[in-house]
């Protein structure tokens, strides 16, 4: 349940910033999108959301490999041409954090490069 309770905050959070919740744990075959937002500006924002109690293991951002970028790259071209017929609209991929608790642990948004 940790990681629903990560994900419910960071939705909250991405609201916070004016952005409309579109999709919840978007899946297909190889790969699944925590959450997918659209900003203010039209913007499709696709999240994935890490979360570590402890940084025994790393940090939350540690935690993102190139393959996760890869498959959520790729999860994101079959949303935008499911839900939207096309795959040219303006969009981008990032990464929520939290480092501690869900509840009360350090979060950031980390935008990524792909």
């Amino acid at each position: 349940m940790r990681g629903a309770d990560a994900e419910a905050r960071a939705a909250a959070h991405l609201q916070g910033l004016g952005r409309e919740l579109l999709q919840r744990n978007y899946r297909m075959r190889g790969g699944e999108i925590d959450l997918v937002t659209r900003e203010p500006c039209g913007t499709l924002v696709f999240t994935e959301v890490r979360q570590r109690r402890t940084r025994r293991h790393g940090s939350a951002a540690e935690s993102v490999t190139s393959r996760k970028l890869a498959l959520m790259h790729r999860a994101a071209q079959s949303y935008l041409i499911r839900e939207h017929g096309r795959d040219d609209l303006p969009c981008r991929l990032e990464v929520v954090t939290i480092d501690g608790p869900a509840d009360n642990g350090v979060l950031q948004v980390l935008p990524l490069n792909t």
